[in-house]
């Protein structure tokens, strides 16, 4: 496999030099960036498989940043951050980033994101590849269609991140089964989370708000109180 590249979006020195020497450690090659000016244009020419995102910046901050990267390119994003507070969380995957690691940061416990992350994008590309052609999904009024990653609501296509195509992907293959959120970090994210599981909350309310009548009423996406998640179908 040939050497991947991660794009370091990121102001601190000394954080860039630590982020950027332990993930070339692995094996990985980095380019960098000190703000997101650009960024498109940057990214055009200097091509790369992953984005290691700060929040805080000078100028446009990460979530805009971000926002603008998901407009053209679908590589995994990760945000770096001193902020750890639920809303940032949650504002960060809202504008499609697709995991979140805070600051200060075991620089293992980061590049075993990086390495996770990517496998999953992999893993997703792979699955769309694959010769055998895999049978459409329907729940209601809700088609998903495995081998070209697209999402319908009735007629009209809906736009999935890669961790909320997988999630939902993978409760629609196994439907009427409770899944607790440590059993979806567990199958989705592919590693032991370190911290709470907000993140499956937050990509089940995400993905409630594109498929559900009333989000706040879901039939689809049903919580279970003090076991789970589950799909009805």
């Amino acid at each position: 496999m040939p050497q991947q590249t991660i794009l370091i979006i990121e102001d601190d020195t000394d954080i860039l030099m630590i982020e950027s020497t332990y993930l070339q450690s692995a094996g990985f090659q980095t380019i960098v960036r000190e703000n997101g000016d650009h960024i498109l244009a940057f990214m055009e020419e200097n091509p790369c498989d992953l984005v290691l995102l700060d929040l805080m910046l000078p100028g446009m901050d990460g979530y805009a940043i971000c926002e603008q990267i998901r407009k053209k390119y679908d590589i995994p994003v990760l945000m770096v951050t001193a902020r750890n507070e639920s809303l940032d969380k949650i504002r960060g995957f809202n504008f499609g980033a697709d995991d979140y690691i805070a600051k200060p940061f075991d620089p293992m416990e980061l590049t075993a994101r990086v390495k996770a992350n990517l496998r999953q994008y992999q893993r997703l590309k792979q699955t769309s590849k694959s010769s055998e052609p895999q049978a459409e999904i329907r729940i209601g009024d809700i088609r998903i269609l495995p081998d070209s990653w697209r999402v319908f609501k009735k007629d009209t296509e809906i736009h999935l991140t890669n961790r909320e195509f997988e999630l939902l992907t993978f409760m629609a293959k196994n439907p009427n089964i409770v899944f607790s959120k440590e059993q979806l970090m567990e199958k989705i994210w592919k590693y032991e989370y370190v911290g709470d599981t907000s993140t499956v909350m937050v990509h089940i309310n995400r993905i409630r708000e594109k498929i559900e009548e009333d989000p706040k009423k879901p039939k689809i996406l049903e919580t279970i109180w003090g076991a789970g998640y589950r799909l009805n179908n």
